[in-house]
Parts: structure tokens; C-alpha cells; sequence
């Protein structure tokens, strides 16, 4: 497919830009659904997603550059230039939360409350957000001769935006159903969120071609792997000390 998906008034509006709006706009639908059903003002989180948003697209923009700075050092112009692609999930998760954390303390609202009602908008805008780069030919595996791979510059490869995109909406439904049903403690859901998230990265990264580096090892894997470990932490705690009560 063209990356453009059209042309207004003379600017190229891309297809990944597209994707990634779509995928905020139904996550931030589902999260306001989901605040009137526990009855949490929607005005809150209409304010909390104003700043959330834009920062998040920042701060996955950050830590792509960072990340691939032998290039970008050299190339100082197109740190700005972020249509054709170039944002990490991870730079964007660590800026929501930290906006998270700053905006529930200064409105006196409970973050584990916000966060869980967030957090399966987050995976579905994630798994509609990977499309994008099937469209911008990235984000893809190593050869394969499996009757799924898709055809990059000739050589048959790994579709490993479409395994993720399929992980990331199992975990969606599976987050609905648990959130409804089995969550004894709030963050339950969002500490699931990046479990259930990190592991299918790690394995999924595994197969990628163009992975952010930090040496020999891949960083997102490294960084997963880094959350599964917090969260599940923080997961058994908050679990033990309302069983205690």
C-alpha cells in the first residue's frame, strides 16, 4: 500500500497517522464508557487525556530517537519528522505514566482507579496502532517460509506487526473480561496490562529485524522483561496487603 493515504491542501496525510489516531480515538471512547459504568467522572479523564495523549506521542518519540541517535545525530532535522514512523510503545507508556502520576496526586483521585480504567484502551489503540507499520513496511520479521509471511523488498518475512497486533487484542478482551469479573484489588488490570503486553513483545521482538539496540541487546526486550518483574511485584503485594485488611 501508499503510505499517503491522501493529500490536503498540499500536506500528506499518512496512512500510519491514520492508524494511530483511529486507535486513540476508540480507546478514548471505550475508557469514557467505562467511567460512567463505575460512575468516575468523565471530565477528569477528559482532562487527564489532554495531557496524557500529546505527551505520550512525545515521549515514544523521545525514546526512538534516543535509541537510534547514531543516526538521528546526524540528521538533526528529521528528529521532528515522525509521519513516516519512528515511535517507540515504551516511551509511551513510561510518559503516560508519569502524567498519570502527576495529574491523580494534584487532583487528589485514585491512580490505580485511572489506570485501570485506561488500560485496555491502551493494548486495543496499540493493536489497531501496528497496522501502520504493515503499511509503512516495517516493524516486520526475519525470512520465513510460512504460508503467512509477507513479501518486503522481495523476501518473504515474518509478519511480526500482525502477531503482535493479535496478541495485543487477545489481551484486550481478555483485560474486559478479568476487569469485570475476577480484579480483587485496583491496578490489578493495568499491572496485567504490562504483563501479559511485555511478554508477548519479548517473544515477539525476537523475531524482528529492526529492533532498537542498547549494545547486543534488544531494548525492548530488555525493557520488558524489566516490567514483567515490577509488575508482577507490585501485583503480589497490593494482592497480600488487601488480604490482610
Amino acid at each position: 500500500m501508499d503510505p499517503v493515504a491522501f493529500e490536503l491542501f498540499g500536506i500528506k496525510v499518512m496512512w500510519y497517522g491514520i492508524l494511530i489516531s483511529s486507535g486513540i480515538i476508540i480507546g478514548a471512547i471505550l475508557a469514557f464508557r467505562e467511567a460512567r459504568r463505575i460512575n468516575f467522572d468523565e471530565e477528569t479523564l477528559i482532562d487527564l487525556l489532554l495531557y496524557a495523549i500529546p505527551l505520550s506521542i512525545v515521549g515514544a518519540r523521545i525514546y526512538y530517537v534516543v535509541f537510534s541517535w547514531d543516526y538521528y545525530s546526524e540528521n538533526l532535522r528529521e528528529i521532528f519528522h515522525i509521519r513516516g514512523g519512528g515511535l517507540a510503545i515504551h516511551g509511551a507508556i513510561a510518559a503516560a505514566v508519569i502524567v498519570a502520576v502527576i495529574f491523580c496526586k494534584r487532583r487528589k483521585v485514585n491512580f490505580w482507579k485511572v489506570v485501570d480504567i485506561c488500560a485496555p484502551s491502551i493494548i486495543l489503540g496499540q493493536a489497531i496502532g501496528r497496522w501502520g507499520n504493515y503499511i509503512n513496511q516495517e516493524a516486520h520479521g526475519g525470512p520465513t517460509d510460512l504460508p503467512w509471511g509477507i513479501i518486503v523488498d522481495g523476501v518473504k518475512v515474518h509478519p511480526t506487526f500482525l502477531y503482535e497486533s493479535l496478541w495485543n487484542f487477545a489481551v484486550f478482551f481478555y483485560l474486559i473480561w478479568y476487569r469485570k469479573n475476577k480484579q480483587k484489588v485496583t491496578g490489578e488490570t493495568f499491572l496485567l496490562y504490562l504483563i501479559l503486553y511485555s511478554v508477548g513483545r519479548f517473544l515477539i521482538e525476537g523475531l524482528r529485524t529492526d529492533s532498537l539496540m542498547l549494545g547486543p541487546i534488544k531494548v525492548a526486550q530488555l525493557v520488558s522483561i524489566v516490567l514483567i518483574g515490577i509488575a508482577i511485584v507490585i501485583f503480589s503485594y497490593r494482592r497480600k496487603k488487601a488480604n490482610r485488611i
